[in-house]
């Protein structure tokens, strides 16, 4: 036990430690934020526009899906530009060719070599150099800039109305015609633009790169990588070797383990019985089921968009469900149905822990489930209203979208959701509590899995500590709180919970190996983890400090993924310790394939776009959706997968399961997704990154590239992957409708197990 103390001290120290670091270097993100002028003005003295409109276009931003509709410092949709980007290129290459014209009577690329190296020289100097005054919070512009800037604009207010003659451009960006019906609104949204673009060649006062650390590559600029931005991406790899070497000697040096655990004859799992909250549970299951098939079928007509931006094979869809709100929904009902199939695997351990059922504990579950289904509904038909412009700025925001990626729910539903999680906690906390008193052996790893429960129910509320007009990087900030801790962090604690308490009470490993193998797997993880998040904020407004400390910290989170392999091979002998783990063979085949993907998703595909140098390029492309795909549903969703036909294993009782529809089922979930990003998302972004490197990133997100013959052949070939893997979940919703009306059992019976073997569950 002595280890086991030593561990939950590290762990103790290690989180604080890391949660430390995220605090301290977060008042950094408040502190050295890019600024919003109060008044932009030219140097005439009129002005432009003023801080609350800029916040105003901000709002209008997310009021019409935000991140779902092309991205800000690189953060969002893949089909439009990245707006930043996208208005720096056109205001440089307007300037241009306002002086040339004005200078020579000749647009700028009709000049010679040395007259347009003389006007670039100028235009970097221009752009780049700070002119805010930060005591009276004014921004001057000259008058040639304030030309470029309303031409800029024009373009903009254009695409998003509906002028017929961008309706190409806007086919290509898969943006619905009429996007925004009010011209006050267009003219806000263009100051934003303005703002996110201006922040992007603007240099901190006092250095040489930009607010966004010289983001967005546009070489005509001067927007290159800044020196941090190498150094930190070779010091990150540096601290992944070293860290790899470590965990190699360590892992050869160690002692063995236990020896294994005696197997028991029979399913110690196999007569428990199944109390009314285990059995109400059943309906989240099945309703995760059904909202990942629906999430599957928006993000097949998500993918479809980006070759028919405004129609689905002919069919006019966009004009019902643009992109915009397909893309909102399918990323949304990810989480929805994932954190559902989480929330229900603790509801149905609970009881089996605790050995016995507390009050009224069925009515908090069926309680529970109708306020998800109110979430999921009503956030979503928020989302529509709110796409369409039928809702105020501020009712938008509270009720239709929050216009953030994972964060798409408007403010009222994430309170509401927070408020489901907080009851969810209470019903978790009823079972636990009394079973952390008794216990005795299984002690320290119940208070870990209690742990990763309490952090779960509340560290969603970080989302809860920005507002509608808040700076975009701090929201940022916090949001990724959210998308990079809750669900990438603390979900993944709470799995390693379940697989250390399900395998030990299974009798495949000891207790004690059992929860030394948790403790330390957290230490890892949490410890990178916490301080890792930093990696997302790069070029959101951040300062050199959160580079360092991002590059730094996650580099090691790709350290416990070299065990991975390691990982899955012990799974998959669990399987053949005991005939009756045959019983759960589906299971774990889809544990082992959790392990696969952490290895190449999370672990490859992550490592890819990690460093600094690798970001700089990448952001923004076709290789972060690699990374996500390969990620959450090839870690969390076949994982969450995974949970539910553990459960519904035991609440069908003993009888044999006819599996062909579930072998059909993994190999084409699992071959699609290697088909989806192999054929089209990996090429797509590996050649993105040629042209941002060598073009710059406004070109790599242009119709231009984007809508090219050869891009446009490798958007068509995922139709490949993407057949196959709805193959998959058509399979997989068939066989789980089988076992309700029984075509998904086999006709043989099981022998019937003797009544003295019932184990005793208070011996949790």
């Amino acid at each position: 036990m002595k280890n086991i103390k030593t561990l939950w001290v590290t762990l103790i120290l290690a989180v604080s430690g890391a949660f430390f670091i995220l605090g301290f270097f977060g008042q950094e993100v408040y502190r050295q934020a890019p600024p919003i002028p109060e008044r932009v003005l030219t140097e005439s003295g009129r002005v432009l526009m003023t801080s609350e409109q800029i916040l105003d276009g901000q709002q209008v931003w997310q009021s019409i899906g935000g991140q779902q509709v092309g991205s800000i410092w690189g953060h969002g949709a893949y089909q439009a530009p990245d707006w930043s980007a996208d208005w720096l290129h056109r205001e440089a290459t307007t300037l241009l060719d306002i002086w040339s014209q004005a200078e020579n009577g000749n647009d700028f690329g009709e000049l010679p070599a040395e007259e347009r190296a003389a006007l670039e020289g100028r235009l970097k100097q221009r752009l780049r150099t700070n002119s805010y005054d930060s005591e009276s919070g004014d921004l001057v512009i000259s008058a040639d800039r304030e030309r470029a800037v309303a031409l800029t604009a024009d373009h903009y207010r254009a695409l998003f109305s509906d002028v017929p003659e961008y309706d190409a451009l806007r086919e290509d960006y898969a943006i619905h015609s009429g996007a925004i019906k009010d011209p006050e609104r267009l003219e806000r949204l263009t100051n934003f633009f303005f703002w996110t673009s201006w922040a992007c060649v603007t240099e901190r006062p006092g250095k040489s790169y930009t607010y966004t650390n010289n983001w967005p590559h546009e070489p005509l600029v001067g927007n290159v990588p800044t020196a941090s931005n190498i150094v930190w991406s070779i010091v990150s790899i540096l601290i992944l070797l070293g860290a790899l070497g470590g965990l190699v000697w360590y892992h050869a040096a160690k002692k063995k383990d236990d020896e294994p655990a005696e197997m028991p004859r029979r399913d110690p799992l196999g007569k428990i019985e199944l109390t009314p909250s285990m059995r109400a549970v059943a309906k989240y299951g099945v309703t995760a089921i059904l909202l990942f098939a629906v999430q599957v079928l928006l993000g097949a007509v998500t993918a479809h968009y980006t070759v028919e931006g405004d129609s689905f094979f002919g069919v006019p869809l966009a004009e019902y469900i643009p992109y915009a709100i397909t893309r909102t929904w399918h990323i949304q009902l990810a989480v929805f149905w994932i954190a559902t199939a989480f929330l229900a695997t603790g509801l149905f351990l609970a009881p089996i822990i605790s050995g016995h059922e507390p009050r009224f504990q069925r009515l908090g579950v069926n309680v529970l489930f109708g306020a998800l289904l109110v979430i999921v509904i009503g956030s979503m038909i928020g989302e529509w209203l709110s796409i369409q412009q039928k809702l105020s700025l501020d009712t938008s925001f509270w009720f239709g979208t929050q216009g953030y990626e994972y964060l798409d729910l408007g403010r009222f539903w994430q309170i509401f959701l927070f408020a489901g999680l907080l009851i969810w906690l209470t019903l978790m906390m009823r079972c636990l509590v009394p079973a952390l008193k008794k216990a005795k052996a299984s002690k320290s790893l119940l208070a870990l899995y209690t742990g990763s429960v309490v952090a779960i129910g509340l560290m969603y509320g970080a989302g809860l500590m920005y507002g509608a007009r808040t700076h975009l990087s701090v929201a940022e900030y916090w949001r990724w709180w959210v998308v990079h801790l809750w669900v990438e962090g603390f979900f993944e604690v709470f799995a390693t919970g379940v697989l250390a308490f399900l395998f030990s009470r299974f009798g495949l490993i000891r207790m004690k190996s059992a929860t030394r193998a948790f403790l330390a797997s957290t230490i890892i993880f949490l410890v990178a983890g916490i301080p890792g998040t930093f990696h997302h904020l790069y070029f959101s407004g951040t300062p050199v400090s959160i580079t360092a400390i991002g590059a730094s910290f996650s580099a090691l989170e790709v350290v416990p993924l070299v065990l991975i392999g390691f990982e899955a091979v012990q799974t998959l002998r669990m399987e053949r310790r005991a005939d009756w783990m045959t019983t759960y063979k589906w299971p774990i085949r889809f544990f082992v394939a959790v392990a696969f993907w952490n290895l190449v998703g999370a672990g490859l595909f992550g490592f890819m776009i990690n460093p600094p140098v690798a970001l700089y390029f990448m952001q923004g492309l076709n290789t972060t959706p690699v990374h996500a795909h390969t990620a959450l549903f090839g870690v969390y969703g076949l994982l969450s997968l995974g949970l539910i036909l553990f459960m519904f294993r035991r609440l069908t009782g003993e009888r044999p399961w006819r599996d062909r529809a579930l072998l059909l089922s993994f190999w084409s979930m699992n071959g699609g997704l290697a088909l989806m990003v192999l054929l089209s998302l990996l090429p797509i972004g590996l050649l993105q990154t040629f042209a941002s490197v060598e073009h710059g990133l406004w070109f790599a997100r242009s119709s231009e590239f984007l809508q090219s013959e050869l891009i446009e052949t490798l958007r068509w070939l995922r139709i490949v992957g993407d057949t196959i893997f709805l193959g998959g979940v058509a399979s997989l919703v068939w066989f789980m409708v089988g076992l309700k009306t029984g075509w998904s059992y086999s006709e043989s019976e099981p022998e019937p197990e003797p009544e003295a073997l019932k184990p005793d569950l208070g011996a949790a």
